[in-house]
């Protein structure tokens, strides 16, 4: 069903999820699909040569993916007061992510692996759940998360195509291409909700553990954040912080 879902509403304009129920809510995992307590370590790039650990490294962004999707629609239920149009974002944001979880599969299906084959861990759902508002919710996935996969995705088309796989390298160019509208949707929505998307707003609105740390590559793709509404200033701020 995740994988294909059915057609989303045309029209939920009034429509609001029950009282005290969303905010609990988890997903469900199938069998086939073990959870584990801790990821493996990224690879190095060199260990890319490999296709079993590419095809590890790129169930794990499968995965991300899928926790995106539903956390997209977990926040539909959570927020479910918030502006309609902002409720129709979610579910295309949701749309785009599933899609992206089926060009994941594709490539590890034709690197003579499968999905089922790799342990998953729910780090996004060990985090996003204590967002206590829409702002902290597109503070933490939009802009923080999806913020850094944009770094992440030019360094490992990179080192895909460093070791000869041109069509993974092409897959995260498309991923991150893709995803420069979700950042950009959630900067516009965080401004909405809290009058401001400076550097400090966002920071503050980052539920504990997180911090600015786990939100940027280990290199920052400048134009895809410019591109994604980040101003100079943000950008700036984000290089240079560091835990006090």
């Amino acid at each position: 069903m995740k994988l294909n879902p059915p057609r989303a509403p045309l029209e939920f304009s009034g429509w609001r999820a029950p009282e005290g129920l969303a905010a609990s809510l988890r997903p469900g995992r199938p069998p086939e699909l073990e959870v584990i307590e801790k990821a493996s370590k990224t690879p190095r790039p060199g260990a890319l040569v490999d296709p079993s650990v590419r095809a590890r490294l790129l169930a794990s962004f499968h995965h991300h993916e899928l926790q995106a999707a539903e956390l997209f629609c977990w926040a539909l239920l959570v927020h479910s007061g918030t502006p309609e149009a902002f409720r129709r974002g979610l579910v295309k944001l949701a749309s785009d992510e599933i899609r992206h979880m089926g060009m994941y599969r594709r490539h590890i299906e034709r690197l003579g692996h499968s999905i089922e084959e790799f342990g998953v861990r729910d780090w996004f759902w060990e985090r996003v759940p204590a967002c206590e508002g829409p702002a902290e919710f597109c503070a933490v996935l939009g802009m923080g998360f999806e913020g850094a996969n944009l770094d992440h995705a030019a360094v490992f088309a990179e080192r895909f195509r460093a070791v000869g796989d041109e069509d993974g390298a092409r897959l995260q160019e498309v991923v991150g291409e893709e995803e420069i509208e979700h950042v950009r949707f959630a900067g516009r929505w965080f401004e909405e909700f809290t009058g401001e998307r400076s550097f400090e707003a966002w920071r503050e609105r980052l539920p504990r553990p997180l911090s600015p740390i786990l939100m940027k590559g280990p290199s920052m793709d400048h134009s895809a954040r410019l591109r994604a509404g980040y101003e100079e200033a943000f950008l700036e701020e984000l290089t240079s912080w560091q835990p006090r």
